[in-house]
């Protein structure tokens, strides 16, 4: 890896905001923050061709009390097992559970396993995070 110095011009007042997020987030330097700031960028815009091949998480919160709704999950998860790593279950309360499952693969596949699993009858909330697998960037 090799270093690069360059300079940025900012009004004072958003250096000073930055510098105060900085320390909060318990950044050692301004070139680190800086450096993962623009990282995060540009693996947002990697990660948005869908042929790219991603790891992730899904994550939901649902009434398991719903008629056969674990059952339609699990259906679900088992036509996309190629995609599925592991998955977690916890129970939240008496009615409410929260499953994590993790996942490797095509974007638009996983994309295609998250919406399914989110518009099944019975989720409550359901959610999609993903990162690039091993990005030129990184």
């Amino acid at each position: 890896m090799s270093l690069v110095r360059f300079s940025v011009s900012l009004d004072k007042r958003v250096l000073d905001e930055f510098d105060r997020l900085i320390k909060k987030k318990g950044y050692p330097t301004r070139s680190k923050a800086i450096t993962d700031l623009i990282r995060e960028k540009l693996v947002s815009e990697e990660i948005k061709v869908e042929d790219k091949d991603v790891v992730g998480v899904i994550t939901l919160v649902y009434d398991h009390h719903k008629r056969e709704l674990v059952n339609r999950l699990v259906d679900i998860q088992h036509d996309f097992n190629e995609l599925i790593i592991a998955s977690q279950h916890v129970h939240l309360d008496h009615d409410n559970c929260f499953e994590v499952i993790l996942v490797k693969g095509n974007l638009r596949r996983i994309s295609e396993l998250a919406n399914r699993l989110k518009a099944t009858k019975g989720v409550k909330h359901g959610s999609l995070h993903v990162e690039a697998v091993c990005g030129h960037i990184l």
